[in-house]
């Protein structure tokens, strides 16, 4: 397994994922990415806690499917991506909507 600077890694988390089901995760202080899926459990939780200054207690992550996408008579395939769901302390939060 190739190993990934630790800089490198803050730059590989994505972007968080807002649906239904991630909302409801949101009460039980569960939050979820998708990262690129070379990264690690131990890479992504140092990545979260230096990103937002939370403690991470759980990191939870799934490799989801490469898709096929057809633009006119060319196939293609979307890029892959890991999901990862983190569950921070009870005292920390991050600010994902905020309205600044």
């Amino acid at each position: 397994m190739a190993r990934i600077k630790f800089s490198s890694s803050i730059d590989l988390i994505k972007y968080p994922v807002t649906t239904i089901k991630t909302n409801l995760l949101l009460e039980n202080n569960q939050y979820t990415f998708l990262v690129d899926p070379k990264l690690t459990k131990v890479s992504i939780k140092k990545a979260i806690e230096f990103l937002f200054d939370v403690s991470v207690i759980k990191v939870n992550s799934c490799n989801l499917p490469k898709k096929k996408r057809r633009v006119g008579q060319f196939t293609g395939v979307r890029p892959r991506y890991k999901k990862v769901i983190v569950k921070l302390a009870k005292d920390n939060k991050i600010d994902l909507f905020s309205t600044n």
